[in-house]
């Protein structure tokens, strides 16, 4: 949650330039307007000096005014305080909120009193021209076709809502060393050679080169590369400081030999700091004891990530650098029951593609397949696993007389404590999530950290087949009962591709017959037996797993998987080369025409 204070008394006014106009030419959406037009808007103009970390202005905040940003950098934050891109020299700020809502009284396309949808605040030192709505209509009135331009980037900045946005991409990260022993700069070369590949071009600015510097030195640097890496060791330092206020993203490289001091860093050091927009990069020189867990590691820095670094791994410096340039890639697998089983599939056909994976999530079932790709293992250590655990003999047969569940759920924990022991979230090879459902408050709960089996037991709780998690005062059940496709935590977690794969939006094609003439219990039983499940596991997976929308989360990923299962039931644990064959060959179909690199990671 973001804490400050309302955004007018944080602005700086200094009043108008004389150089006004020249300034606003520098402008892509203004640089056709005619003086006259610019000269009777001037007098309705102010230019702002916003320093680093003060809001330009408030979710809620009466939209009075259309901004364009001359120099800095500012970041968009949605109504929840979740980041959304940033905002860079010559863009426009707070459009959406004057032209979207409200009434549009003076017939000039200007609506009245709509109020912001998001915050923006500064992320460095920034300089902002304003320009009153009465400057804009004048503008309007005098140059029409500022309208169609200005409709343009809305209509833009809407259809991109939730999809991979190349602005928003982080360009400035300041690298942190927590300890003497690493090696900054040969951290900071083996990322500037990692994004080289891609085609970037990368500055590295270390205390020598940027103490002392004024902002337009970094500005600069900005305009003439891609990306941009400043490195500095934790310090109460002037360049500790200057290089922490200038990121748009810091990154905090720690020893996984070592433990956090706390506090980490100094407060309230820079923008990016208090506005979370803080990862840790453990490095790992490969003979270690682990000296403490790495959720210590985030919560030290206030980080929101975790990344592993082992030794000098090209193969991690290249994951890394795929998510600073905004190229990683993140796998989000729905929940399903058997029908999960095509997930598999699924991550075989993209690894097969030499497409990398970076970032995996899922619910239920789909949980458990993205918990087995961010352990690292491989096609066929997954399939090993998952056949002992859930194929070979029923995860869900030590049946009991229902008082919250049908079943004990000790098969379940005890393969979970087979396949994953004691691991933890921070653990994994990859950064990883699963969802379940909050009962006591009616939420949906993102694990990210904690142990992992924990974690994966939640969010596979069907209410009414297995017994809940009760973590704490919350009771926590399978992840599908409110979101069975969470598509919206992976944008929030990197700016790469999603790729997207889901099995419950299909009907099951339940058996009619054992519901229009049901069998009792026992009549199942000697015509089943008790390791078939009945068909009230059937109905109550189909319950917890439908969705009002179907198709909800699947426009905000860039490659849609849609494996085709029509005779796989939920509850048959035993289709497994089915429903993998299923998730092989619709993926293959669709990397076939999608837009994702198939090499996102050259060599």
């Amino acid at each position: 949650m973001l804490a400050f204070k309302s955004s007018p008394e944080t602005r700086k006014v200094r009043g108008m330039r004389p150089d006004f106009t020249s300034h606003l030419k520098t402008i892509p959406l203004l640089k056709d307007v005619s003086q006259r037009a610019m000269r009777s808007a001037e007098r309705e103009a102010r230019w702002f000096s916003l320093p680093a970390g003060q809001p330009l202005f408030l979710a809620g905040e009466a939209a009075d005014s259309i901004f364009f940003v001359m120099s800095g950098t500012l970041g968009a934050f949605n109504a929840a305080g979740e980041f959304v891109g940033h905002i860079r020299p010559g863009e426009p700020v707070g459009e959406m909120a004057l032209f979207l809502g409200g009434a549009d009284t003076n017939g000039d396309g200007v609506r009245e009193n709509a109020p912001h949808t998001g915050s923006v605040y500064a992320l460095r030192d920034s300089e902002v021209i304003g320009l009153s709505r009465a400057g804009w209509g004048r503008l309007v009135r005098s140059e029409p076709e500022l309208l169609e331009g200005m409709i343009r980037i809305i209509l833009t900045r809407l259809g991109r809502t939730g999809q991979r946005n190349a602005a928003s991409v982080p360009k400035v990260y300041t690298l942190l060393a927590t300890s003497p022993t690493i090696d900054l700069r040969m951290r900071a070369r083996a990322l500037r050679e990692a994004l080289m590949k891609f085609g970037q071009k990368v500055a590295i600015v270390d205390e020598v080169q940027g103490d002392e510097r004024p902002a337009a030195f970094f500005d600069e640097l900005e305009q003439n590369n891609d990306t941009v890496i400043l490195i500095a060791p934790i310090g109460d330092t002037n360049w500790f400081r200057l290089a922490t206020r200038q990121a748009d993203r810091i990154w905090v490289l720690a020893r996984g030999d070592a433990r956090p001091s706390v506090p980490l860093m100094p407060e309230e050091t820079s923008p990016a700091q208090r506005l979370k927009l803080v990862d840790v990069v453990l490095i790992h020189p490969g003979t270690e004891r682990p000296a403490s867990r790495p959720d210590e590691w985030k919560a030290a820095a206030g980080a929101n990530r975790l990344f592993h670094w082992k030794g000098d791994s090209s193969e991690d410096a290249m994951r890394l650098a795929r998510t600073m340039a905004g190229r990683s890639v993140g796998i989000v697998l729905s929940g399903g029951g058997a029908r999960a089983y095509s997930h598999i599939g699924v991550i075989r056909a993209i690894r097969e593609r030499g497409v990398p994976i970076d970032f995996v999530g899922g619910a239920s079932m789909g949980a458990v397949v993205a918990a087995c790709v961010a352990m690292g293992w491989d096609d066929a250590e997954i399939e090993r696993r998952i056949r002992k655990a859930f194929v070979e003999s029923n995860p869900l047969g030590d049946y009991t007389l229902p008082v919250v569940g049908m079943v004990r759920g000790r098969r379940v924990n005890a393969r979970l404590e087979e396949h994953f022991g004691d691991v933890d979230i921070g653990d994994l090879k990859l950064p990883f999530y699963a969802l379940s459902t909050n009962l006591t408050t009616g939420r949906t709960h993102v694990h990210r950290s904690g142990q992992l089996r924990s974690a994966l037991r939640a969010t596979i709780s069907l209410p009414g087949i297995l017994p809940p998690v009760v973590d704490g005062d919350d009771i926590l059940v399978d992840g599908a009962v409110l979101n069975n496709f969470p598509v919206e935590i992976m944008r929030e977690l990197h700016q790469g591709f999603v790729v997207g794969s889901d099995v419950s939006g299909q009907p099951e094609g339940l058996n009619l017959e054992e519901f229009a003439r049901p069998l009792n219990f026992w009549q199942w039983v000697a015509r089943n037996g008790f390791s078939s499940p009945p068909p009230i596991a059937g109905l109550l997976m189909r319950a917890a797993t439908i969705r009002n929308d179907p198709t909800s989360g699947r426009n905000l990923v860039d490659m849609m998987v849609l494996p085709d299962l029509p005779g796989i039931e939920l509850r048959d644990w035993t289709a497994y080369d089915e429903a993998v064959e299923a998730g092989y060959v619709a993926a293959k179909a669709a990397l076939e025409t999608s837009d994702i690199p198939v090499m996102c990671c050259p060599a």
